[in-house]
């Protein structure tokens, strides 16, 4: 449920863009990203931590790209967002008993702890990775190439990143055998 609420989440902002602006499609993220907390607490009576935080991160970057009128605020969000996961990631790797993937799904997902480590650098890195190719994308193409890129391009880069691990937690699983 929750993937399918991001996806359509992102798919109203692209719509917005593409009939109206950035701007516009800026407002319909805090509106829509609102929507989804209020929904989960109807459902769940709960709103998770991340859906929390990415509601205030929208918000702010969006307000502040509306108010100035300026696409660059909006731009640098998803920057931000992935630095702080990858650090989150890193520190919970270096300074804590589990990393925090670990943490999340070992309840699902038996292997051993050398193999979470590596999947939370794995992780760390691409979470790294994409912050730093949308800067760049934001940075030296057009506003349209890097909407594309943010709602199509993050979306399948995060697909690749959970094959890719699905992949490597089947072949430990496999090589244990």
């Amino acid at each position: 449920m929750k993937p399918i609420l991001n996806i359509l989440q992102m798919f109203i902002f692209f719509i917005c863009y593409k009939f109206y602006d950035i701007f516009i499609a800026s407002g319909s993220l805090i509106i829509t990203s609102g929507l989804i907390c209020v929904f989960y607490w109807i459902i769940y009576n709960e709103i998770d931590k991340i859906n929390l935080f990415s509601f205030f991160m929208v918000s702010f970057f969006s307000f502040l790209t509306i108010f100035f009128h300026n696409s660059q605020f909006i731009k640098w969000k998803i920057t931000i967002i992935y630095t702080i996961f990858s650090i989150i990631l890193l520190i919970s790797q270096l300074f804590t008993e589990k990393p925090i993937l670990q943490r999340f799904l070992e309840k699902d997902i038996k292997i051993s702890d050398i193999s979470w480590y590596k999947i939370n650098i794995f992780w760390s890195a691409f979470f790294l990775f994409c912050a730093c190719l949308n800067i760049y994308i934001a940075l030296y193409f057009s506003e349209q190439t890097w909407v594309i890129f943010k709602v199509f391009g993050c979306t399948i880069l995060i697909f690749f990143l959970i094959l890719i691990t699905a992949i490597y937690i089947n072949y430990i699983k496999l090589k244990k055998k």
